[in-house]
């Protein structure tokens, strides 16, 4: 796709530019989840292995994905509008600048409010880890970092975690 849309834009620096960006944007963001989630699995399987001080599991990619790119939108909308290519957007093209002119207020704050639930989120994660056992700060770190960036695409595993209780006997 990016070459069949860079070959098209000859002749037209600004098509050229916004395809170009895209291209780009989209091997970048392809690289670093493979990247990451690649180094949060490499992390995962260096601890103990399997046990619930050091567990911890890596997001889908599909909702990983979607959190991405609507937070990515949403903030290339709010901060760079006049870089967005509307009429290439479809139906979403439009109603985006229909939502910029109207209520242009309520959706910088509605992005900010996301990320301020990203943040609740990797924070409640935090929690959950100490109190599901555990206790090692490297995948706390992770689990804070993951949830971070995808939200409930990540504090759902977390979430559904449910620790071997050891009998007392």
């Amino acid at each position: 796709m990016c070459a069949a849309a860079m070959g098209k834009a000859r002749g037209d620096e600004a098509y050229f530019q916004r395809s170009s960006l895209f291209c780009v944007t989209v091997i970048i963001l392809s690289f670093g989840y493979y990247t990451v989630t690649r180094s949060f699995k490499m992390a995962a399987k260096s601890e103990a292995g399997g046990a619930a001080a050091s567990y911890f599991r890596v997001a889908r990619p599909l909702p990983s994905l979607v959190t991405v790119l609507v937070l990515g939108y949403f903030g290339w909308v709010l901060f760079w509008p006049e870089s967005v290519p509307y009429q290439s957007l479809g139906p979403l093209g439009p109603f985006t600048q229909y939502l910029l002119k109207h209520y242009h207020t309520l959706m910088h704050g509605c992005y900010w409010l996301a990320w301020m639930i990203h943040v609740g989120e990797s924070l409640y994660a935090i929690v959950l880890c100490k109190s599901k056992g555990i206790t090692n700060t490297w995948t706390q770190l992770l689990w804070f970092l993951q949830t971070f960036l995808f939200g409930m695409a990540s504090l759902y595993y977390l979430i559904a975690f449910r620790p071997k209780r050891q009998k007392q006997t």
